[in-house]
């Protein structure tokens, strides 16, 4: 994956330079990005699997689920047991099931990443050098927007966005474009004017959709899907978003 990118002396790695001193709109995945929420979901995939009689699954496996939005995160848990497939019914009773359990528990392991506040800060004061236009910021994620927007808040994310979107704020999800062009219309800002940060290949596919930029997260929650579809920059960690973001760095890798 790290063959042939070229290495900037902090944990950036560019595979096509942004033009970041041209940037207005900054677009964060939530989960696996500015947040770990890997051990709550996989305690209600499990909860879910146990009350409709399933057996539970590691977490791992129930982690490498994680991307697509709730539904396809219960239906590959159900699927992963070798079962015959749950018939519509019952599928949407362990689904709503699985929704309730969520909401109560979905701050009980859940914490902002190292980092993720202060970058966030950064970012949000970068327009205040010269010549470079102001920028604003949103998420956009796969996870049902009210647990997502909650979460936000509890975790002192939500002053830095401009909107919180969800998997079920549009008639899809991502990597339909769809999310993406809403929020690119609210903040004024073109495709190439904007970036779409993100663990998973969704993000970056979501970002290519869109015609945007995408920068990819190893920290995440699917940071092996990454190598299918490679973002345009790669950071290490929520700090190195301020230096690939930033005008001062807009050389970095070149």
């Amino acid at each position: 994956m790290r063959t042939g990118p070229h290495y900037t002396g902090v944990m950036i790695h560019v595979f096509r330079p942004i033009p970041v001193e041209s940037l207005k709109l900054l677009v964060f995945d939530l989960d696996g990005t500015l947040i770990d929420s890997a051990q709550d979901l996989c305690n209600s995939v499990n909860a879910t699997l146990t009350h409709f009689g399933c057996q539970p699954l590691p977490d791992e496996l129930v982690a490498s689920f994680i991307g697509n939005g709730a539904k396809v995160l219960v239906e590959r848990a159900f699927a992963a047991q070798g079962a015959s497939p749950l018939d519509q019914e019952r599928f949407a009773l362990a689904y709503n099931y699985f929704l309730d359990y969520y909401r109560e528990h979905k701050l009980d392991y859940t914490y902002a990443y190292d980092g993720v506040l202060e970058a966030l800060a950064a970012l949000r004061t970068v327009h205040d050098q010269p010549n470079v236009p102001a920028r604003v910021m949103a998420v956009l994620t796969n996870k049902p927007v009210r647990p997502a927007q909650a979460i936000c808040e509890a975790l002192g994310l939500a002053p830095y966005f401009l909107s919180i979107y969800g998997g079920n704020s549009f008639n899809t999800k991502k990597p339909d474009p769809e999310g993406m062009r809403v929020v690119m219309g609210e903040a004024g800002a073109l495709p190439e004017e904007t970036v779409m940060i993100g663990d998973s290949k969704v993000d970056v596919q979501t970002a290519r959709n869109a015609g945007a930029w995408s920068i990819g997260c190893t920290f995440g929650l699917a940071p092996g899907s990454l190598e299918v579809i490679p973002p345009d920059v790669l950071v290490d960690s929520p700090a190195d978003w301020t230096a690939a973001l930033s005008p001062a760095k807009i050389d970095l890798g070149q």
